[in-house]
């Protein structure tokens, strides 16, 4: 064997497992890195819950799972729907059946909710889905459900300037979005994301207003992907669900 191609193969083999060395460290795809899910609320049933009508809170996916199964629907999707209080309460907005139960937030402070701008998302009567800031929700007329939450992802398509691209600030975070056609889009990350990288996934699926809405805690029941967290205890979840046949 010539040292030409000893010195050839070696050459190889040096490219070959720098590649295959980068590839191992490249990040998922970003289809890979996120669990998400769209429903056209027209066609199935969302609400917003914290309590059930003993005034008992859910807690969690199990909890409201075997609630709707008592109210002979089945439970589709859940996830956890916004920041709370220590004793589980709604720190901002919380609308359930056209009734508010906790007043907008308007107040300052520390936090990600109170990072500017942040915001509510609500489904009207007529089961239209919105994302819009804080500043934007006063006198909102019609509303059936609604959560606040923050900060804002995207604003009319921009991504929050807060952001900084590259953020060593990560954590499992789950956030929702608006999609043309009254779609709503779900997103939970799979692994650590920061704030820029989520903002523009949901830039990138097509959504105009998406929002923040929490970390580390972040749970979601989604049995069609096989992904079932019954553990957790949140305050108000985001359910959907479709009636039994």
């Amino acid at each position: 064997m010539s040292a030409r191609f000893i010195t050839i193969s070696i050459i190889c083999s040096s490219i070959i497992i720098t590649v295959l060395c980068i590839s191992m460290h490249q990040p998922a795809a970003t289809e890979d890195r996120f669990l998400t899910y769209t429903v056209n609320p027209k066609q199935h049933h969302l609400e917003i819950y914290w309590k059930d009508a003993a005034n008992n809170r859910f807690g969690n996916f199990e909890k409201l799972k075997q609630w709707t199964a008592q109210q002979n629907q089945q439970l589709l999707f859940a996830m956890n729907g916004g920041m709370y209080m220590e004793d589980r309460s709604p720190l901002g907005l919380y609308i359930a059946h056209g009734k508010t139960i906790k007043p907008l937030n308007a107040r300052h402070g520390e936090g990600n909710f109170y990072l500017q701008p942040n915001g509510v998302f609500y489904v009207t009567d007529d089961t239209a889905a919105n994302i819009c800031s804080t500043a934007g929700f006063n006198n909102k007329k019609h509303v059936a459900f609604a959560t606040q939450s923050g900060p804002m992802l995207l604003i009319n398509g921009v991504i929050n300037s807060a952001f900084k691209e590259g953020s060593s600030n990560t954590n499992i975070r789950n956030a929702v979005g608006i999609l043309p056609g009254n779609k709503i889009l779900f997103a939970m990350s799979r692994v650590p994301v920061n704030f820029y990288d989520m903002a523009l996934y949901f830039k990138q699926q097509g959504c105009s207003n998406a929002l923040y809405l929490d970390g580390f805690v972040s749970r979601t029941y989604l049995p069609e992907k096989n992904w079932i967290q019954a553990d957790g205890d949140f305050g108000v979840i985001i359910g959907v669900t479709d009636a039994k046949k």
